[in-house]
């Protein structure tokens, strides 16, 4: 089911359970363990392709694990448009992986394959960055199924990537770069263990406090969440189990948490902030601005 959400002349959607650009669901040929040298020339290749177009997806974002209910998802979001379609990855049953900073799109199937082999996260982003003509400048993020989790900083990022950091906890990893400040990250990471209520509640609890406490310090564009888990396999191929998106907007992710209350679907838990009516957590927050120091 799709739904269209018209504001402010500026056009969101919101996939429920739809895949968007294919790459929500793996087919067995992209499982396949022989990616070898693929994964060199894919990060080459998009490399050139960021220069060329002097394009870097800075970005917040979380990836998380309910090992006990078998839900797996990934919130984000940026000043670049449609970010929700092109950082995060999210497959019932293997994992999440969200790739930012210099991202790399097609890296998302082979993290997720390499996932399924039964690899470690901390090795599947060895082997992603291993051949990777600039490591240094990636930010990775990646759990499996029992909620072990991986993340990669940036270390030749510029300064206007600054603030960039990562906090994991248990069964997640919040990340981002291009921030405000600390408060970014350490908030996320504080709402996502505080909110009570089901996965895609402490994912949505986690974004908006990031946005609160100031968020990307270009402005707030667009942003996204996935959650993903087991079901019939003629209903869960092909789609994710939750995929809302917002893509242009002026204030993406409380667009986005507004959409979400609205929402009625059996991945919301008993958040306070996931129904209705909706109220804005944080009308007083900072501008965006870059950090001082």
């Amino acid at each position: 089911m799709n739904t269209k959400i018209h504001r402010r002349s500026l056009l969101s959607r919101a996939l429920l359970t739809g895949s968007a650009l294919g790459l929500s669901s793996l087919s067995p040929a992209a499982l396949a363990p022989s990616w070898g040298d693929d994964l060199s020339s894919i990060a080459r290749d998009e490399l050139a392709q960021q220069r060329e177009r002097r394009e870097i997806v800075a970005t917040f974002s979380i990836v998380a694990c309910d090992p006990e209910h078998g839900e797996v998802g990934a919130a984000v979001a940026s000043m670049y448009p449609s970010v929700g379609r092109v950082v995060p990855y999210v497959k019932a049953g293997i994992g999440a992986f969200c790739t930012q900073h210099y991202h790399v799109p097609k890296w998302g199937e082979p993290a997720l394959a390499m996932l399924k082999e039964g690899k470690r996260p901390e090795r599947v982003l060895a082997e992603l960055l291993e051949s990777d003509p600039q490591p240094g400048a990636r930010q990775l993020a990646i759990v499996n199924m029992k909620g072990e989790v991986a993340v990669h900083n940036p270390d030749t990022a510029p300064k206007e990537s600054s603030y960039w950091g990562a906090q994991t906890g248990k069964f997640y990893s919040c990340q981002g770069n291009t921030l405000t400040g600390r408060e970014v990250i350490a908030g996320m990471a504080a709402a996502y263990e505080a909110t009570e209520g089901s996965l895609a509640d402490r994912l949505m609890a986690a974004l908006l406090a990031g946005d609160c406490a100031g968020g990307d310090h270009r402005g707030r564009l667009a942003a996204g969440i996935r959650v993903d888990k087991v079901r019939e396999q003629d209903e869960a191929e092909f789609k994710l189990w939750l995929d809302l998106q917002v893509d242009r907007s002026d204030d993406a992710v409380i667009e986005l948490a507004e959409a979400y209350a609205k929402l009625e679907h059996e991945a919301k838990g008993a958040w306070r902030g996931g129904k209705l009516p909706f109220q804005h957590p944080c009308k007083e927050r900072p501008e965006p601005a870059p950090p001082t120091r």
